[in-house]
């Protein structure tokens, strides 16, 4: 398996030592070159996202989806983009304009932020803290206020009505969020996005496999639980177009709303990365105890392995989306509370009983 620490390190020596600049020019430098990169991977996977989501729905929908922009529709989303670009940003009447401003920006951020600690490769972590798990559910919740404050400073009632949907459902789904990974905690004895990713190599040591039914049982959970923090289907009553045409972004225009496009996509991809690196392995290999297949999926790149299983999992959860009816809040709520945090709950006691009398693969 490739580390891709050997690149960061050659890169380093050569702002150090080959160009002979100081530590304030080489960390500015590493800092803007890994800005650009987390960026550059931030439009394009929401660019590949929003043809998967379009080509998905078409295929359970019995049609095509987008044909005419380029082969297969492929330069649809790029139109898209530009026609995007070019939009009129207007304002509102009587809206709070710091609010209405400041809430596209909070929103991107928290997705950004909980983008920059996935692990993409063995030595590729832009964020690895040895308190990632908690850094990400915190940061993740920033969400939660830019959803709020844009209904508020919208000044409209559809705009209200989404916020305050959209917030107790995402509070309230990252109670069963959190229990889901901190029972891979206990199961790992580590809060390190990396050393997460570590302690699944070797024979059948994802986390579904070492952990059995708890693990797989709080898999499942994060599944449902994250499809309802990203706002998705069946979990989109706060977007709700026959109630309150477009939610909480009904008032935005131009880039103002495709901050809030591009967030729903990347929290999708960012509930997808993060379910593959603590429970599937992320960049680790499938390895099953026989040498000669072990050696053959070794070979495969790290990054191709997280890519694999994320996507996989990203259409699962579109496949969710566009089979199941859309829930009331009162259901969504109830799922939550009544179903999905006791269960969560059990499990991670049921999890820490197991870590404790030795029942998992070591």
């Amino acid at each position: 398996m490739f580390d891709f620490s050997i690149v960061t390190t050659w890169f380093d020596n050569l702002l150090r030592q080959t160009l002979g600049l100081g530590d304030f020019w080489t960390i500015l430098i590493e800092c803007v070159a890994v800005g650009v990169m987390i960026l550059t991977a931030y439009a394009l996977i929401a660019i590949a996202l929003i043809f998967m989501e379009r080509k998905v729905c078409a295929y359970f929908q019995c049609r095509l989806g987008p044909m005419r922009v380029g082969p297969w529709g492929i330069f649809q989303v790029f139109a898209d983009v530009v026609k995007m670009l070019i939009k009129e940003i207007f304002t509102i009447d009587r809206a709070d304009k710091l609010l209405y401003w400041l809430a596209p920006f909070l929103v991107i951020a928290a997705s950004v932020g909980t983008f920059s600690f996935l692990p993409w490769n063995k030595g590729a972590h832009i964020l690895d803290f040895n308190v990632g798990i908690f850094l990400v559910t915190a940061i993740s919740s920033l969400g939660v206020v830019g959803v709020f404050i844009a209904g508020w400073g919208s000044n409209s009632k559809y705009s209200v009505v989404s916020a305050m949907r959209a917030a107790v459902q995402m509070i309230s789904y990252e109670m069963s969020l959190g229990l889901c990974l901190v029972a891979a905690v206990v199961l790992t004895g580590t809060m390190q996005m990396s050393d997460i990713v570590e302690t699944q190599t070797g024979p059948w040591n994802w986390l579904i496999f070492k952990g059995h039914i708890p693990a797989l049982i709080a898999f499942l959970t994060f599944l449902v639980a994250g499809n309802a923090e990203a706002n998705r289907g069946p979990f989109d009553m706060a977007e709700a177009e026959s109630e309150l045409t477009a939610g909480y972004h009904t008032e935005y225009s131009g880039m103002g709303f495709g901050f809030y496009y591009l967030a729903e996509y990347l929290n999708l991809f960012v509930i997808a990365g993060i379910a593959s690196a603590v429970f599937l392995g992320g960049w680790a290999p499938l390895n099953i105890g026989i040498s000669g297949f072990d050696n053959l999926m070794n070979y495969i790149p790290g990054f191709v392995w997280f890519f694999g299983k994320t996507f996989a999992v990203v259409w699962l959860l579109m496949w969710v989306r566009w089979t199941f009816p859309r829930l009331r809040i009162d259901q969504i709520l109830k799922l939550e509370w009544k179903y999905l945090m006791p269960l969560a709950l059990l499990n991670l006691v049921l999890m820490t009983a197991c870590v404790a009398l030795g029942w998992y693969i070591k």
